[in-house]
């Protein structure tokens, strides 16, 4: 008997083995993948607890339904039938910033396909070298700053609560923009392609402001709630202390000089030339009297600083 079970059970699997198409195994990986994202999404989050509570009260409509509870079936079964307009308006930021990841995606995957224009590009040659001496004198200064640099999702609606000024790039109109006497130096500068777009904006709050570091001042918690609801990289200069710092995808580094801040800018925004700008590559050349020793601590001298990561804001 048991026997005949078990190979009953061995064939039903083998029929369905047999039975499996190429196109079934790639809806398995994607259902797979979809569920997989959905779960990375809600954890740790709002929605993660409301997950919860839906699964509660699914579980309880199918046990109710089993033992015959029928007040409670009829409540749970009817609070399922809404579930689905529930769930859409509860979640509505969670579904707003997966949309928004995946519009990320996509303009990303446009700018591969179609190339940055030639005059951007050319725009970003001249105002990344402008936007790094005015970090550096900045930091000199202790003159806080926040630097929004746009990349492939639109920041229209953070320009338009700010004061549109279309202006070519400058380290005095930098400087003017953020000494503390002036009108526009409460907020955030906005760049797209190689100009100044807007001053005195305002940027959305990180979405878990509680595990950020206390010791963070309201200008890098604005950076990493820039870098989370969109691709933009947000330069900040403390002024407290003067340090340059980056938000990137909900990560702050610490730590950039003149010429590191160039460097990521470069590889960043021109991806094009991350190969052929190299700015502290030796010279080739090498005198006869120069000892390898030397030389290997000259090259050391001349390494650029690497940023520190900081808090991550998962």
């Amino acid at each position: 008997m048991l026997r005949e079970i078990l190979q009953d059970g061995w064939q039903s699997v083998l029929n369905v083995v047999h039975s499996i198409r190429p196109v079934d195994v790639i809806d398995i990986v994607l259902l797979t993948y979809l569920i997989y994202a959905l779960l990375k999404l809600v954890r740790e989050t709002r929605a993660g607890q409301l997950m919860k509570g839906v699964g509660l009260l699914v579980a309880v409509r199918f046990l109710s339904e089993f033992i015959g509870l029928k007040a409670i079936f009829w409540l749970s079964d009817g609070a399922l039938k809404i579930g689905v307009l529930a769930i859409i308006i509860l979640f509505q930021p969670e579904l707003r910033r997966m949309l928004e990841k995946f519009g990320q995606t996509t303009s990303q995957f446009s700018r591969l396909t179609l190339g940055m224009g030639e005059d951007a590009a050319d725009r970003w040659n001249t105002a990344i070298p402008v936007i790094c001496e005015s970090a550096e004198q900045l930091s000199k200064t202790t003159t806080g700053a926040l630097i929004v640099i746009e990349r492939g999702t639109k920041l229209g609606e953070q320009i338009l609560n700010g004061t549109v000024m279309k202006a070519l790039p400058s380290t005095e109109l930098f400087g003017n923009i953020f000494f503390n006497k002036t009108p526009l130096h409460d907020g955030a500068v906005i760049m797209r392609d190689g100009i100044i777009w807007a001053a005195a904006c305002f940027l959305p709050k990180p979405q878990k402001e509680e595990l950020i570091d206390k010791h963070l001042g309201s200008r890098h918690r604005a950076a990493i709630g820039m870098s989370e609801n969109s691709d933009a990289l947000i330069i900040v200069v403390s002024e407290e202390t003067g340090q340059i710092s980056v938000a990137q995808d909900g990560v702050l580094t610490r730590n950039y000089t003149r010429a590191s801040l160039e460097k990521l800018l470069r590889n960043t925004l021109l991806p094009e030339e991350k190969e052929s700008w190299q700015p502290f590559r030796k010279k080739e050349k090498k005198t006869a009297d120069a000892a390898p020793a030397q030389q290997e601590e000259s090259a050391g001298k001349q390494s650029a600083p690497q940023p520190s990561d900081a808090k991550k804001e998962g």
